[in-house]
């Protein structure tokens, strides 16, 4: 279980809902509702007016508010709705283009009007989300969308992902971003802190990332957006509307348009900038459970149930979506399409990504790879609870062979090299826990098959389950659980700052120079910390905002990571793409000793300029000695320094390793 479904979970507690109860409807009535899968869900806007389209099979009778405001006030209108009973849809049509319009659904069941909703396929909303508004999309464009592209890596392996907020990274007053905590704060290029240093996305083109990985953006449920002077602050894993932007990272939530055209041009300043945007989804919960947009449509249908009918909590946020249902699965892979196509976005993050099938997140590849065969997706490949989806169809790690173009996160890498996730205290082989050796190596090959790599020493995984490095996000730290400063200070407290930051460039030297796809968390590249705290979903600025004087404070980390960066970009032995490349040309060291792993890339790996690149990690705290062939090498990383263009050379032989360091070595 992650932080992540303990944030959820702790917000739906929080949240003050007129939640009704709602009838139980039986699975094998659900699992029998005909399904429509027609483009104009839920709303039509053409030349003969405004037409309206609500699925809602089980439903005895529907009606369509209209409203001239998209918070307050009765509706203008209320128009009763036809049936198409054989695909469970209800219509209507108003002759006029309805331009400006807010509207509703209430659908009646079992004799009682259920509260309003917008319905599940809004894509404009009022303030709050309440009520779904009528824009003009077209009309939604900045200048130039038309020629924006998606970020191009040829292989999902060729991405370097930065996960980040929108709030932590611009909120801090030393940013030097005007729209702080707005999707439109990335379009500040050039912006300084008063250290001088450069922030925003200018920090993340010197940064030298592809892909930036944001925080869910759709519109969630707990931030209220007519009192933003209150700064309020969430993660944003409680779904409200999956296909509207979220308004408090607009500079208007008022105005159903504005946070849609500002969430574009956000993309394509990016996309200017040369940096892809993968979205945070969330399709495995819902922030309600009867009065969920879902539940207020088709009561039942699209949740799974314990057997007493109860909702089934494999997200721990007392709920999960029933993926295998078909009107849900073509809600998912529709979704990540419309954001795919209208947004631009490059690629997708699945939360609790093994709730859902695998037969659907094949769906959503094959969708998705249509539109981009260079999308970046990927998910967490765990639940954090029991499901009544069988084992075998989740998208579970231990079944990414069966998903095609989506990877799933290495909790292998992550708990090896910094300890284990869930204990602030225990080390991990970077900060000098003996164990861990082979577990490493694990992630070192992306968790396939490697002749020299003993799955049954594994701390997490007892098999090789990747197929490929096509498959593995490699990463130590991300916004859920401790970061890794946190981290390494409670589980290294004997230490101070300057030996923690060697040991976290020794941390993201294995994830960056693993096979796979490297990840890592907003801020970490100066030291960022959040106060020792494991879950801020909801803390405030003062917590979650990054520091920017820490850039001008750790520059040196800075550096260290920026060059680390460019070295795994100019080298494609880093970033191998089958599982035979990486059995034919990784070769391990034959080496006994704790927190000492050595190893060869050969043969030009992967159209390689280099024919041999040497890699030694020592997470001890003293030096260590290394055999190394004899012969003129050039000095890469050394001694917590890195640089693609060489240190220097060395002639090889014995070879010293300092205290918790890479060497890495070419020729």
């Amino acid at each position: 279980m992650t932080a992540t479904t303990v944030a959820s979970a702790l917000v739906f507690a929080s949240q003050a809902s007129s939640a009704q109860s709602l009838p139980r409807i039986p699975d094998s009535t659900l699992d029998a509702y005909p399904t429509y899968n027609g483009d104009d869900l839920e709303l039509k806007v053409d030349d003969k007016g405004t037409h309206f389209t609500l699925w809602s099979p089980g439903a005895e009778a529907v009606r369509l508010h209209l409203y001239t405001d998209g918070h307050n006030g009765k509706p203008y209108a209320t128009v009763d709705m036809t049936p198409d009973k054989a695909h469970g849809i209800w219509r209507t049509s108003q002759k006029e283009q309805l331009w400006g319009k807010f509207y509703t659904f209430q659908v009646k069941i079992a004799g009682h009007w259920l509260d309003e909703t917008p319905g599940v396929w809004a894509k404009a909303v009022g303030v709050n989300g309440q009520r779904a508004a009528i824009i003009d999309f077209s009309k939604t464009n900045p200048e130039g969308w038309e020629n924006d592209k998606y970020v191009v890596t040829p292989h999902q392996t060729d991405a370097i992902v930065y996960e980040m907020h929108h709030r932590d990274f611009s909120a801090h007053r030393n940013s030097g971003i005007v729209n702080k905590g707005k999707f439109i704060a990335l379009l500040e290029d050039g912006s300084v802190a008063p250290c001088g240093e450069l922030t925003g996305i200018a920090h993340l083109k010197e940064l030298g990332v592809t892909h930036i990985h944001i925080l869910p953006s759709y519109d969630y449920n707990t931030v209220d957006e007519t009192q933003l002077a209150d700064r309020q602050y969430n993660w944003g894993y409680d779904p409200l509307n999956y296909n509207v932007p979220e308004g408090s990272y607009s500079t208007n939530p008022a105005d159903p348009a504005c946070r849609i055209i500002e969430m574009k041009e956000m993309v394509q300043a990016l996309h200017n900038a040369g940096i892809g945007v993968v979205m945070d989804v969330v399709y495995n919960h819902t922030s309600f459970n009867d009065n969920s947009n879902f539940s207020l449509t088709a009561p039942g249908y699209y949740y799974r149930h314990r057997p007493d009918g109860s909702y089934s909590d494999a997200s721990g946020c007392n709920n999960e979506t029933a993926s295998e249902r078909q009107q849900m699965r073509d809600f998912i892979v529709n979704s990540v399409k419309y954001w795919a196509e209208e947004y631009h976005i490059d690629g997708f993050r699945f939360d609790l990504m093994a709730i859902h099938d695998v037969e659907t997140m094949n769906q959503v590849s094959k969708a998705v790879r249509a539109i981009n065969p260079y999308a970046v997706i990927y998910g967490e490949g765990w639940t954090a609870g029991d499901s009544p989806l069988p084992v075998e169809l989740r998208a579970l790690k231990e079944n990414v062979s069966k998903i095609d173009g989506i990877a799933v996160f290495s909790d292998d890498i992550r708990d090896a090299v910094k300890g284990h996730y869930s204990r602030a205290d225990d080390r991990g082989f970077a900060s000098g826990k003996p164990g861990q050796e082979e577990t490493v190596k694990i992630g070192i090959v992306a968790s396939t098959a490697h002749p020299q790599v003993d799955y049954s020493l594994g701390s997490n995984s007892k098999f090789a389950y990747s197929p490929s490095p096509l498959s593995i996000m490699n990463y130590v730290s991300c916004h859920d659980d401790l970061c890794l400063t946190d981290k390494l200070r409670k589980s290294m407290p004997e230490a101070n700052d300057s030996v923690r930051m060697r040991v976290a460039r020794l941390a993201q030297t294995i994830v960056f120079t693993s096979q796979g796809t490297p990840f890592m968390f907003a801020g970490e590249e100066v030291f960022r910390d959040k106060k020792g705290i494991h879950n801020t979903y909801c803390s405030p600025d003062s917590v979650n905002a990054i520091d920017w004087d820490l850039k001008a404070a750790n520059r040196q980390q800075f550096d260290y990571y920026r060059n680390l960066i460019a070295l795994r970009k100019a080298h494609p032995a880093f970033r191998m793409t089958t599982t035979e490349e990486v059995a034919r040309n990784i070769v391990f060291d034959k080496i006994k000793e704790p927190c000492l792993v050595a190893y060869s890339i050969k043969n030009n790996a992967n159209g390689d300029q280099w024919k041999e690149i040497k890699v030694v990690f020592n997470g001890n705290n003293s030096d260590r000695t290394v055999n190394v062939p004899k012969g003129e090498w050039k000095l890469i990383a050394f001694d917590g320094k890195i640089d693609p263009e060489g240190l220097g050379t060395i002639k090889g032989g014995k070879t010293i390793v300092p205290s918790y360091s890479a060497l890495i070595l070419a020729r």
